[in-house]
């Protein structure tokens, strides 16, 4: 059985798997306490942390009783090649969303992750088969792109919600700033995409409802990737290959 543990930069999402199905999947503030099925006693707990020391702090000690496996980024995992320049920089939740991404698809791919920040990545199907995370690109995301408009400026008003985004040419002021914001983001997307001609778009993240209406026909829509990603790691450390 398997707990796996995504502490990402605004929440704390979890899963538990019996190694058949998922038993639970969670997303909840920081601090807040795991609340895991009656009986669930993992094997291996698995943790990719991009929250810092503090949100670490906590986990070890919500689950002091459980020897705790950081996940950290490395050269290969579960069938994908890390193509970063320097592997170990990659950000674990990028890495484990490209791995589940690959188990999920076994093709080239693009996969954007939508939450505090934006991160749109490229993995490629090699010729032998396998799959290599190219490297992608991180901006801010939709919330944190109107925020800054908002502090940066005199004048501009903080816009909450995205609103009549989608307008060709807005024609307020909030709608004017939602609408940059957005089209900022998808035509990050769609350069991207370009590098990857006809391959699907796999999209997460917590702020993937606000951005999935306005994504390319055919986006893939998987909540749960950076769990299914650490699922495969997991797994891939228990069966090493021979």
């Amino acid at each position: 059985m398997y707990l796996l543990i995504d502490a990402g930069n605004s929440r704390l999402k979890y899963g538990c798997h019996d190694g058949t199905r998922w038993l639970v999947q969670q997303a909840q503030p920081h601090g807040a306490p795991l609340s895991l099925p009656t009986g669930f006693a993992p094997q291996r707990v698995l943790v990719a942390n991009v929250a810092g020391e503090a949100a670490a702090g906590h986990l070890r000690d919500a689950l002091a009783g459980y020897e705790i496996d950081w996940l950290q980024s490395s050269e290969r995992c579960a069938g994908l090649q890390n193509g970063y320049a320097r592997p170990a920089q990659l950000g674990v939740d990028r890495w484990a969303a490209a791995i589940g991404a690959w188990q999920r698809i076994g093709d080239s791919c693009l996969v954007v992750g939508a939450g505090t920040a934006t991160t749109i990545d490229v993995i490629r199907r090699q010729q032998d088969g396998s799959g290599r995370f190219v490297g992608g690109l991180i901006l801010p995301g939709l919330a944190m792109m109107r925020a800054a408009l908002s502090q940066g400026t005199a004048d501009l008003p903080l816009v909450e919600e995205l609103g009549r985004a989608a307008s060709a040419i807005p024609d307020n002021t909030a709608d004017a700033i939602s609408g940059g914001c957005l089209q900022a983001t998808l035509g990050a997307i769609e350069r991207m995409a370009a590098q990857v001609p006809g391959a699907p778009i796999v999209l997460h993240g917590g702020a993937a409802a606000a951005l999935g209406g306005h994504m390319p026909a055919g986006t893939m829509a998987e909540p749960a990737l950076v769990l299914e990603g650490l699922l495969c790691a997991a797994r891939s450390r228990d069966n090493p290959p021979r």
